[in-house]
């Protein structure tokens, strides 16, 4: 009888399936947003620390790499150690954790300080790419494509935002003081991720040879390393231009907020143009949207060096647009060239080599611009592009919608 009672007690009502995964994607795509606006806040301050310490192209970029070096290197210990701390709790650590890198950045006094603070900043954001990720995949299972692309729009927004709001911050405060607003802002996201968002722990892998033998071998596929060298690229051309943008916009006599301005336009066009490449991948398939893109990055890029300022705005939307396109269609096309339970590991390898790219890819193009200006670097990002249209062609056997 007692067991009876017992086992007929009200018990807490679980929220439905399908609340759950909205919360999780919301809550992803404001992590997104927070990371990717951390991220890309660089590009408006790399001019006023280049005043402040007197720095060369390289060694700008260098500062950038040291960010996006960090953020890389760690994607894939941050999956391990979400499968023993749960994703909640890493992801919320790790906001935490590049909210106080902008603080430390903040209370620096000397470029040795700017470093140490943007390692660790870039440590925090290593958690943000592999976890929200594989947890909207999880979520959704098969039918995570759409929700992927929600969440990768997300990201640009941030890349919109929070560039344009330092560039704001730093006319009317000193730069410190605005990375410590921006840092205040990033710690709020982390308590709103540790108590609201639901806990989600990655699949860990099991010791039996034939449960790991898939996830050892599917990254490792033909059509998973094209792809991957693809993002790679993309990912080069993207951070590459980037560097260099506010500095031919400043040669152009644009101002600092200005600069912010402009960056904001090429954020918005990217965040259009994951729906524009939602539309036309769905027509042209994910080759064929490659393709278009990359081949209009090239175009734009070589449009925006040779133009007046002036038509220089009109032309930035639309290089956002191809600029930030593409990684769409190449993030939701990994989880169809891995079995599901790889899923997670490939996503750690795919975010560790494109944010790797971003690395390194400035500072080779920084030193390049030492040596041949800052327009013969950018036409570099441009003959980069175009290079990745034999690597499109090769994956197209690999890729069901363009078969």
């Amino acid at each position: 009888m007692d067991a009876t009672d017992s086992s007929s007690s009200p018990r807490p009502i679980a929220p439905p399936a399908s609340a759950t995964r909205t919360r999780v994607l919301w809550f992803s795509c404001i992590a997104h947003a927070l990371h990717d606006g951390y991220t890309d806040m660089v590009y408006v301050l790399l001019p006023i620390w280049q005043a402040d310490f007197g720095l060369g192209y390289g060694a700008l970029a260098m500062l950038r790499g040291i960010y996006a070096g960090t953020m890389a290197s760690l994607q894939i210990p941050a999956g391990r150690a979400a499968q023993r701390w749960g994703s909640k709790a890493v992801l919320a650590a790790g906001t935490l954790l590049a909210a106080i890198g902008y603080a430390v950045a903040g209370l620096s006094g000397s470029l040795a300080g700017l470093c140490a603070a943007l390692a660790i900043s870039g440590c925090g954001s290593s958690t943000q790419h592999p976890l929200a990720s594989g947890a909207v995949s999880r979520a959704y299972g098969r039918d995570a494509r759409r929700p992927l692309g929600l969440y990768n729009f997300s990201g640009d927004l941030g890349k919109a935002a929070l560039p344009a709001l330092i560039a704001l911050l730093v006319t009317v405060m000193p730069w410190r003081h605005g990375l410590w607003l921006m840092a205040g802002l990033g710690a709020a996201v982390a308590l709103v991720i540790a108590l609201f968002m639901p806990a989600s722990r990655p699949r860990s892998q099991a010791p039996a040879r034939d449960a790991t033998e898939p996830m050892r071998k599917a990254p490792a596929s033909r059509g998973f390393r094209l792809l991957l060298a693809i993002g790679v690229l993309d990912t080069a051309v993207r951070m590459g231009l980037l560097t260099f943008l506010p500095f031919l916009l400043k040669a152009k006599g644009a101002t600092t907020p200005m600069v912010g301005t402009a960056l904001a336009l090429v954020f918005i066009g990217g965040a259009a143009g994951k729906f524009a490449c939602g539309w036309l991948g769905a027509r042209a398939g994910v080759i064929g949207t490659v393709l278009a893109t990359e081949g209009g990055t090239a175009a734009l890029i070589i449009g925006v060096m040779l133009s007046p300022l002036p038509l220089t705005w009109v032309l930035l939307p639309l290089l956002g647009v191809m600029l930030n396109g593409t990684s769409s269609v190449l993030y939701g096309t990994v989880p169809e060239l891995v079995p599901a339970d790889a899923t997670e590991r490939a996503f750690a390898l795919f975010y560790t080599g494109t944010i790797g790219a971003g690395a390194v890819a400035p500072v080779l193009y920084g030193l390049l611009g030492d040596h041949i200006g800052a327009q013969g670097a950018t036409l570099a990002t441009a003959l980069t592009a175009l290079a990745i249209y034999p690597l499109a062609i090769g994956l197209r056997s690999h890729v069901h919608a363009d078969l």
